[in-house]
């Protein structure tokens, strides 16, 4: 059984995480309810309130933590390598999940190359796991085909740059042996995403580009499924197994 989380702890942590920005908005609102534009006060309430419902669904009311795309993993013993960018929630339900297992886990936050001010609060807010191992995003500390499972966790998306990804992925792929498969779990830069968060879903990467960016790695894709409307888990194997 994974660890209980607390309640409201996801829409908790987007408003901890990212207070400037609601900072911001209460400002603009209070500037529009000074000048009667009441139209616009109106829309950019109803955008602020979409945002936190959606984070109260996906975080704290979904099956997202459950990791139910894990549920292919009938062997007690292999080894499972979870990679993060600095905020990590799934090392310890990967642990309570797969206690026979060996849990590796690797921290690629670099704060020159991932500038995001909500990881570096995240960071502060939330101790690393136990034997967690900082790395650079192109270079992973483990001998070839060392990985039965490789778990990314809304983490992915950090890594900007598309070559820099791109030789993510390709890492990736070297340490993961021959029948072993890749966890990519993403927010999309999509429809369902842009209703709930509007202008921040461009922090998030379009599905094709995801696709693209496998594709280039050497991986395919043999499982796409939501968690939420919201979030996209892609299971990813090497090509021509």
């Amino acid at each position: 059984m994974a660890p209980m989380r607390k309640p409201f702890q996801g829409v908790r942590n987007i408003i901890l995480f990212n207070w400037h920005f609601y900072l911001i908005a209460f400002t603009v609102l209070l500037f529009l309810l000074l000048t009667k534009w009441y139209i616009l006060l109106l829309v950019l309430l109803a955008m602020i309130f979409a945002s936190i419902i959606a984070s109260f669904y996906i975080y704290d009311r979904s099956d997202l933590y459950e990791m139910k795309w894990a549920a292919s993993i009938d062997h007690p013993a292999i080894v499972i390598v979870n990679i993060h960018a600095g905020f990590d929630e799934t090392s310890l339900l990967l642990r309570e999940k797969f206690p026979q297992s060996s849990l590796k886990v690797f921290d690629f936050y670099d704060p020159r190359r991932h500038t995001e001010i909500s990881i570096k609060r995240a960071r502060r807010a939330y101790p690393p796991f136990p034997g967690t191992q900082g790395i650079n995003s192109t270079h992973i500390p483990l001998d070839d085909q060392h990985a039965d499972k490789i778990f990314l966790t809304l983490s992915a998306h950090e890594i900007r740059d598309a070559n820099e990804r791109r030789l993510f992925f390709l890492e990736l792929k070297r340490v993961l042996k021959r029948d072993g498969s890749v966890f990519v779990t993403e927010h999309l830069r999509d429809l369902p995403n842009f209703l709930a968060y509007n202008i921040g879903y461009f922090h998030f990467i379009s599905k094709q580009l995801w696709y693209r960016t496998f594709e280039d790695a050497g991986f395919k894709v043999i499982k796409e499924e939501k968690s939420t409307p919201f979030i996209t888990t892609f299971t990813l194997t090497r090509h021509g197994i």
